[in-house]
Parts: C-alpha cells; structure tokens; sequence
C-alpha cells in the first residue's frame, strides 16, 4: 500500500523499518492499533521519521518511562486515538546478592538472552547494584522469564512482576554550558559538552561509541548543527543549542548535558 522503495530511500536499518512499515499497512487495514517489539533508538528513529511522512498513520513510543532508550511502537489510523496504555509492557525484578559478585547491565542481558529470548522482547534494564535489576519486557513472556531467569554470572536470582511504576528510575541531571569552537566538529564539541580532551574524544568516536540523532558516527570531523543529540556510552547524551557566530568568526554552541 505504501510506496516503501521512496520511504526507505536512505533508511540504515530497512530490514527493520520494512518490518514497521508491515505493520503501519496492517494497521491501516484493519483499523486496529498494532504494536511493534522493542525498538532501538537508531531503529526507532528512523521509524518514526518514516511514519511522519504517512498521512494515514499515526504513531506513539513508549518504553515505560519518559526517558527509556528502548521503547515499542504502537501504530493506527491517524483518526484512532493513541495513548501509552495502548503500548502493552510489563516490569520484572530480578533479585540477587551482587555483593561479592557485581553484576552489570551486559551480565544481566547476557543472562537474558542465554533463556532464549531474543533482544527485541525486552527494553530497557536498569541496574540496581548489589541487589540485581529491574527489566522492562513484553508482557506475554512474564512467566517465561520467572521460570527461565535464575541466575546472573554466579547470583541465583528470583526473578517475578513488579509494576511499572516501582521502576528506580534516576530522572536525568542537566547542566547547561557554552562554549565557543573554530568548527562544529563533532570531536570539537563532544569533547567540551562531555568534558575530555579532544584526542580522547576522537578515538572514541573512531571505535563507535558516538551516536549523532542515534545514528553511527565514525568520522571525527562529522559536522554537528543546532538540534543534534550527540550519545555517548558511558557519558550520557549532549544536546545542541543555538548556535551563533562571534565576532572572530568562531561559532558559539549553547550545550545541555544529560547524565
């Protein structure tokens, strides 16, 4: 029903905005609201850029919580409401003495997906410490998991449902900066938004761990605007502000950090 050669014209991930797009014309034709899995932010991006080229479709995201980086899709008719109950998601604790055995969030996936359960069942997972974690999940697969999840790295865990409102979510701290660059070099501004040496910030975007609008960035001298959001893993994320030219012809960046 779409034209999807036009709407996949520079689309990174096809495969999964494709799948998206199944389920845009399912939803279209059926007049029912039609919830994808759990999106990455890369994926999720270009989805909903795509989506907001349809007329016939609306679409709403929801991971949970306002800031989850993971979220599920719901998709309708533009005339049919859309709310986040629509986006069916449930919460599980999983509970363990990490004291002597410290879990992090790639040990608690890898414990995950050792079940058999494939990434895009599951959103975001917020590490609690020593007392193990929280996970966000489709709710179909509640009793899987409690049956299936017993133990991260050396832990025996007991994993059961939690509501979504006990997620121990830390809302994000922002600290507003500005500062003033001969460039809008990505390694020029990311490395005073995140506050380390240019070289350092180079490297780390030569190695992937740089997003610019949640899409892979490589080159150091990729040239940011005004209304980027710059990810860095480990360090949060970096949106940027008005941009002006100062009298010496440099450009003066006004910088909020999340952390």
């Amino acid at each position: 029903m779409f034209p999807k050669a036009d709407l996949l014209k520079g689309v990174e991930h096809r495969e999964a905005v494709t799948r998206v797009l199944d389920q845009a014309d399912q939803a279209v034709r059926t007049w029912e609201v039609v919830v994808t899995d759990f999106l990455p932010p890369p994926v999720l991006a270009e989805a909903t850029g795509v989506l907001g080229r349809l007329t016939e479709v609306a679409g709403l995201a929801w991971g949970g919580y306002p800031q989850a980086e993971r979220q599920r899709l719901a998709i309708a008719r533009s005339e049919l409401p859309l709310d986040t109950e629509q986006v069916a998601l449930a919460a599980l604790e999983v509970a363990g003495n990490f004291l002597f055995d410290p879990a992090d969030h790639r040990d608690f996936l890898g414990s995950i997906l050792g079940t058999g359960i494939t990434r895009e069942k599951v959103g975001d997972i917020v590490v609690l410490g020593e007392r193990g974690a929280q996970i966000v999940v489709v709710p179909e697969l509640v009793d899987f998991f409690c049956a299936s999840l017993v133990q991260v790295r050396s832990v025996p865990v007991k994993t059961q449902p939690m509501a979504l409102s006990e997620l121990k979510i830390r809302p994000p701290k922002r600290k507003e900066l500005t500062t003033v660059e001969a460039s809008l070099r990505l390694d020029a501004i990311a490395s005073a938004g995140f506050g380390m040496s240019r070289s350092k910030m180079a490297d780390a975007i030569a190695a992937g761990d740089v997003r610019v609008n949640w899409k892979d960035i490589s080159q150091p001298s990729y040239n940011v605007q005004a209304g980027d959001l710059i990810a860095m893993r480990g360090k949060g994320r970096l949106e940027v502000g008005e941009v002006a030219i100062t009298k010496k012809e440099r450009y003066r960046v006004q910088l909020t950090r999340l952390v």
